[in-house]
């Protein structure tokens, strides 16, 4: 198995420091950015997520609710559709 270089330890100021090649500097600050940039996706999708789960939860709610769809209830059946595409909308614009 191979051992992963160790980077050359240095003493400034009393302070313990690692030396690093620039090319190797300059790659550690791509991956920070890269990092932070992959961070801010994930809070996002974490956010969005929540917000589905909300929906979902509210949709549930609401279809619970609703009364039963017999034969011949389209009035109910058209009721529900209003009240789900209402619901849709206002999530919607919640999360504009």
């Amino acid at each position: 198995m191979t051992k992963r270089p160790q980077p050359s330890r240095i003493t400034i100021g009393g302070r313990e420091a690692v030396a690093l090649p620039v090319a190797e500097y300059e790659q550690l600050l791509a991956s920070r950015r890269q990092t932070g940039g992959q961070s801010a996706r994930i809070r996002a999708l974490s956010e969005q997520a929540r917000r589905t789960e909300r929906m979902m939860s509210d949709l549930e709610r609401l279809i619970a609710a609703a009364p039963g769809a017999a034969e011949g209830a389209e009035d109910d059946a058209e009721s529900l559709r209003r009240a789900v595409a209402e619901l849709l909308r206002s999530h919607r614009e919640r999360a504009s």
